[in-house]
């Protein structure tokens, strides 16, 4: 409700503009004073003060620089007789609000109350805003999902952070290695920049310019004080990685003219390969791998989440439409279903692109089939529990009530599937 505190000596004005507020459907609290008035205002106050300005001992504008003291933001709005207008005015050159004259019409005092009451809201959703933001680490709003998984996943990301150590992050394809390798970063407070190298492409010549610069800084240069990010490191050919291993045993590099630097960065290394099966076959150093294997973190594939896909497609969906200037898309119940049933191969960046491309109607309803009747069948059955689960929502007893199945049975078929009942709550 919209608030307002009117305050006026004159308690035969003060119950009539209050009464009008109180009818257009305001919540009005009345003050006959300077000091009573005070007692109601604090940075919390969510609504608007209405004030006489001529009252005995402190007038409005002495409540007007009190109110602005406390809270500049809490609009004030004077009330005013003919010989006053000229001060009035010079009030709101100094911050008030507006000005009233006496006598006001009610149309006239609803109206002003009324946007000086949605100017207040908007000041006051900014700031839960803002404190929302400040209390939400990185973790909290770049890894998205709210899976056992992914819960785990910000945690691990929280704790590596804050022992500043190299790290170590695997996963398949898409599942978002980078995202969390920013995140560390973030979370780190370091003031230095996330400077992020593919080691697939580096040979020889590369790998001097590209990590150890020549007439141009080098990535390890210009990750001092900061993060280097080395992508996809399985992939670095294996005569190149003696150089990495050196620099990263020794924290010095050396520049073209001879001059060596000491490092102070962060090395954050990423692969979908598996590294342990790599040093079985010869094809990455045993060295260097428990050089960048001091911790480990693993994102898990899509799959092993699927109770994230929901959630996070519709944060793309919304961005994508966003960044397109369209308007909102609202899905479907069988395109909503269909997100669960698709492999996501891809991962996070497949589910992604999906949405992009749903975003500009290019995308089709066509749907990864499972193949044999056994599969087909699984997957009827998966669709037949979210569904009940989304009616029910989420609620296991009444599925199994509307299924006519045990309880265990319900449960040993959702664990087969993947599937979470609390994925299916909306409160």
């Amino acid at each position: 409700m919209k608030k307002v505190l009117l305050v006026d000596d004159d308690k035969a004005v003060r119950e009539a503009l209050g009464q009008t507020l109180d009818l257009a459907g305001f919540d009005v609290t009345l003050a006959a004073s300077f000091i009573e008035a005070t007692d109601h205002i604090s940075p919390d106050f969510k609504g608007v003060v209405i004030s006489d300005v001529r009252m005995p001992g402190k007038d409005g504008f002495a409540l007007l620089e009190r109110c602005a003291a406390i809270d500049p933001d809490i609009p004030f709005v004077l009330l005013t007789g003919e010989g006053d207008i000229p001060m009035a005015v010079q009030a709101v050159n100094r911050g008030a609000f507006n000005f009233l004259e006496k006598p006001c019409p009610p149309k006239r005092l609803i109206g002003v109350a009324g946007k000086a009451c949605a100017a207040r809201e908007m000041v006051m959703e900014n700031r839960a805003l803002r404190t929302k933001l400040t209390r939400e680490d990185a973790a909290s709003r770049l890894i998205l999902g709210r899976s056992e998984a992914t819960s785990k996943l910000r945690d691990r990301l929280r704790m590596v952070a804050a022992t500043g150590t190299d790290l170590l992050i695997t996963g398949e394809t898409g599942v978002g290695k980078e995202l969390a390798a920013r995140v560390v970063h973030e979370l780190s407070g370091v003031n230095g920049e996330f400077v992020a190298v593919h080691c697939g492409m580096l040979t020889a010549d590369l790998t001097r310019r590209t990590l150890f610069g020549d007439e141009n800084l080098g990535a390890f240069e210009r990750a001092e004080g900061g993060t280097l990010f080395l992508d996809e490191i399985g992939s670095m050919p294996l005569d190149q990685q003696v150089s990495l291993l050196r620099v990263l045993q020794d924290r010095v590099i050396e520049r073209a003219n001879g001059e060596t630097l000491r490092l102070d960065c962060r090395v954050i290394a990423a692969t979908k390969e598996d590294l342990e099966k790599m040093l079985e076959m010869g094809d990455f150093r045993e060295d260097l791998f428990f050089r960048l294997d001091v911790a480990r973190v693993r994102v898990a594939p899509l799959r092993e989440r699927i109770e994230d896909v929901g959630g996070m497609f519709r944060v793309f969906l919304s961005e994508a439409r966003g960044r397109m200037g369209l308007p909102p898309l609202e899905m479907d119940e069988d395109s909503f279903s269909e997100l669960f049933a698709r492999q996501w191969r891809g991962n996070v960046r497949e589910l992604q692109n999906h949405a992009d491309r749903l975003s500009m109607g290019l995308e089709g309803r066509e749907v990864d089939m499972p193949r044999g009747l056994n599969a087909q069948m699984d997957r009827i059955e998966k669709q037949i529990i979210m569904d009940c689960l989304k009616r029910t929502n989420g609620q296991v007893t009444l599925a199994c009530e509307e299924l006519q199945i045990p309880r265990k049975t319900l449960y040993d078929r959702m664990k087969r599937h993947a599937i979470l009942p609390e994925a299916f709550r909306n409160d």
